[in-house]
């Protein structure tokens, strides 16, 4: 493992897909005629995807490769669909429509016990399955769940999940690295032991990350939740909710690490080390469900 202070966010140079009146349009047809119709539109739109987004189409060529050993134009397609399912999915959570989908959980008795000791900590997360099926399902429970994040590159979908319900937005924390006073808001939720959801598998506009190894090559994983949870004194649990379709949604939550401890000699090896283990752990449950990996860009660094 290797420190790099200036690794190269190739996915925040990834505009966000997709006119409004399109995404407007699935939303629409969903709410509207329920899930079938809307997922069989999907796969028009998926094809659309694959065979005219090349980028898209090549990142998930390279992904698929290295997790299987080989990739087919029908691979690449099912894995496009997978995220736009996902992603079809978020319209009906956050208008409260769950009869559609089975939830199963694994390791819930830790989010049991945070909320019953009131205790704050970061649920840590990937780009893997759904963030929208574990708020919806925190929802149901009771927990508060806040969502830190950069949002400017989902301001499309974020604007039409909002029109759907207008509390759809309402608890999310937009990371910005030229004011860290959204630090102190995070610290205000921990202390009333609510929860900070994050994803730790891409590097932020403050560039600094680990270069770790992940499926066999070296990729660049972010630091900041290693040191947001050393700031914040508080637990960190890796949390997933794998899609499996057509309408299941598996979750977990494990814990990860109870205190960070970031020594002023060696923190950046410290730090390099947590990206290390959360690397490991996220290669076990991308393999459980390879198409729900959603980095529809150059992610490994080139050799």
């Amino acid at each position: 493992m290797t420190q790099d202070p200036s690794p190269a966010p190739g996915w925040l140079a990834v505009t966000e897909r997709g006119t409004v009146a399109g995404i407007r349009f699935l939303a629409w047809l969903a709410t509207a005629f329920g899930r079938a119709p809307a997922r069989a539109a999907l796969r028009v739109a998926a094809l659309y995807y694959a065979l005219f987004y090349a980028s898209a189409r090549r990142a998930s060529h390279d992904y698929l490769e290295r997790i299987h050993g080989r990739a087919t134009f029908a691979m690449v397609y099912g894995h496009i669909l997978a995220f736009a399912e996902v992603a079809l999915d978020r319209a009906f959570f956050v208008t409260g429509k769950l009869a559609y989908f089975r939830v199963t959980r694994t390791g819930h008795q830790y989010l049991e016990a945070l909320a019953a000791g009131k205790r704050g900590a970061i649920l840590l997360g990937a780009h893997l399955g759904s963030f929208e099926a574990m708020r919806m399902q925190g929802d149901r429970d009771g927990l508060r769940i806040n969502f830190l994040g950069y949002y400017r590159n989902a301001r499309r979908i974020n604007a039409v999940l909002q029109k759907l319900n207008p509390n759809a937005t309402a608890r999310l924390i937009a990371i910005d690295p030229e004011n860290f006073g959204f630090i102190l808001r995070i610290k205000e939720h921990t202390d009333r032991g609510e929860l900070i959801a994050l994803l730790g598998d891409r590097v932020g506009r403050d560039g600094r990350a680990a270069t770790v190894n992940f499926f066999g090559a070296k990729a660049d994983f972010p630091t900041g939740p290693y040191m947001l949870a050393f700031l914040l004194r508080c637990p960190i649990y890796l949390t997933f909710a794998l899609y499996r379709a057509p309408n299941h949604y598996e979750m977990f939550c494990e814990p990860f690490e109870e205190q960070t401890h970031l020594p002023r000699e060696g923190r950046e090896l410290a730090l390099a080390d947590y990206a290390q283990r959360f690397a490991t752990r996220l290669e076990h449950y991308v393999r459980l469900a390879p198409d729900n990996w959603f980095n529809f860009h150059s992610f490994w660094r080139k050799p």
